[in-house]
């Protein structure tokens, strides 16, 4: 089947969304979008083609996928600004945390199905197709906050998931459509969403294809909170990631570190792990600061060491 022709067999599979009944997908494009470049793009890697950056808060460091025509579709180029962009964010010392968002309408509405459909086993499995994509999971120390509205399906659901966390609006559409072009999920939809939701929803979810909206994510534990509107949206996970941000970077890094190993580790190892982390901060300035400015009362000054 033609590239062209799986796309559109795709479109016309995909269920009538909850929240508007007369809806369906809209079509996506394989077209480009690119802006001129902001003085943040140049400072942290930039110019880029298919995303921007940003610093809304103190401290904390902006990433907004832009692919609009192509409702931020991800391809290869798009995850290779991506890594670049949360790279330079990683070492920039006056960011403390991330956020990852797209538009109103789309999060990213899954994988540009034209890049993967020519594609035979041994290109996918000799140049490790999508594994890049997990880099910001292995690669990135500081906190991740993904504000997703709109479409969240396949890969966009993954990216997502792959965040620290989730905020969302209510009517946001995640899913795992994937059967439906005969594949599964490729980067990590069914290990991260069957520990996020159970074995037996995340089953449901990824045989059927069906989708989800805000609310449910939140319910089952996916999205951390939801919001009414995408202003909304942004303006609490601005708010949520500037007050990371203002907390000592060694202790927030070290956070992110025990949480993630409970994914990893079984009870007694994950607690004895989290032990070892506890007392390694015995070690650092901030440790030190902290206790003092609470024991006086006072705001601590953190050295971030």
């Amino acid at each position: 089947m033609t590239a062209p022709a799986l796309r559109a067999n795709l479109l016309r599979s995909l269920p009538l969304l909850r929240a508007r009944p007369s809806a369906v997908l809209p079509r996506l494009t394989s077209r480009s979008y690119s802006s001129a470049p902001s003085e943040s793009d140049k400072t942290y890697g930039g110019p880029y083609t298919y995303l921007s950056v940003s610093e809304p808060r103190p401290g904390v460091g902006q990433v907004t996928l832009s692919r609009p025509k192509a409702l931020n579709a991800l391809c290869t180029p798009l995850i290779k600004e991506l890594n670049t962009a949360l790279r330079h964010l990683d070492r920039a010392p006056q960011i403390g945390s991330i956020v990852l968002t797209g538009s109103a309408k789309a999060f990213a509405a899954g994988a540009d199905i034209k890049e993967m459909a020519p594609l035979t086993f041994s290109e996918a499995y000799t140049t490790s197709f999508i594994e890049s994509w997990s880099e910001l999971v292995t690669a990135i120390k500081k906190p991740i906050l993904a504000a997703v509205s709109g479409y969240a399906l396949g890969g966009g659901c993954e990216l997502a998931l792959m965040c620290d966390l989730i905020y969302c609006t209510s009517t946001a559409t995640f899913g795992q459509p994937e059967i439906k072009l005969g594949t599964v999920p490729g980067a990590g939809g069914s290990q991260r969403l069957t520990r996020a939701v159970g074995k037996s929803k995340a089953m449901e979810l990824i045989l059927t294809g069906k989708f989800f909206s805000g609310e449910e994510a939140e319910r089952w534990g996916v999205a951390a909170r939801t919001f009414e509107s995408h202003e909304k949206l942004m303006e609490g996970t601005l708010e949520t990631a500037q007050t990371i941000a203002g907390y000592s970077r060694v202790a927030v890094m070290a956070a992110k570190e025990v949480v993630n190993k409970s994914q990893d580790l079984a009870l007694r190892d994950g607690v004895e792990y989290e032990r070892r982390v506890f007392h390694s901060l015995f070690g650092s300035e901030d440790q030190k600061i902290g206790m003092k400015a609470f024991a006086e009362k006072q705001k601590p000054e953190w050295a971030h060491k």
